[in-house]
């Protein structure tokens, strides 16, 4: 896959009241180079059409985007990915649906689950919650920035740290080895997204 080094993730109840694309757009602007539609509330039509739109912002500035859980909509809208947690579809199953050519990554919370991602066939994986998050409700217990160190030592396909990472605490998870960074509301919370994706991007660069 495309390397990255931003990874943006929608959270609409963050969003301040801005619409959806609005909001991503600015994102990308400010140099995130990967985004995932997340939305556990929606219907399915609803979740499609949001899909849709933020398929075509993808195809404009030739951003990879990537779609959690709904392989069905992932197919129906042409997305270049799909990110699956521990309890949804297995990863080979997905693959067989989703095809070769496709992104296809994993949440993991210990080394465990990011050997078997990498076993697998993971295009990538998402490694967290590094600290104590609100994006999610039924998150696991911080697995810290030790568990960033176990996946550098061992793990050879690209990882991207997730969870409760803001600017004022990124230069930990950089400095444990991370490369590659996910934000949700530290980004799409923010009054200047675009400026907040420029201050990550040069966090991440002076590291590189």
């Amino acid at each position: 896959m495309k390397e990255f080094r931003l990874y943006a993730i929608t959270g609409e109840e963050f969003h301040q009241g801005r619409d959806l694309i609005e909001v991503m757009e600015a994102a990308i602007v400010g140099g995130v180079d990967i985004f995932q539609l997340r939305d556990k509330n929606s219907s399915k039509k609803v979740v499609f059409e949001k899909a849709k739109r933020l398929k075509e912002l993808a195809q404009k500035y030739s951003v990879p985007f990537i779609v959690n859980d709904h392989i069905d909509i992932a197919l129906a809208v042409d997305a270049d990915g799909i990110h699956l947690g521990q309890d949804d579809l297995p990863l080979q199953e997905a693959r067989k649906i989703f095809g070769q050519n496709k992104i296809i990554g994993i949440s993991t919370h210990e080394i465990a689950e990011a050997r078997e991602a990498e076993l697998n066939g993971a295009d990538y994986i998402g490694v967290g919650p590094i600290f104590p998050t609100k994006s999610k409700v039924d998150v696991v217990d911080p697995v810290t920035t030790k568990y960033i160190e176990e996946v550098v030592k061992e793990i050879t396909i690209p990882f991207v740290a997730i969870g409760g990472i803001k600017l004022h605490n990124v230069d930990q998870v950089l400095a444990a080895g991370a490369t590659r960074i996910c934000a949700i509301s530290e980004i799409v919370g923010n009054e200047d997204i675009t400026k907040t994706c420029q201050e990550f991007i040069k966090k991440i660069e002076a590291r590189r």
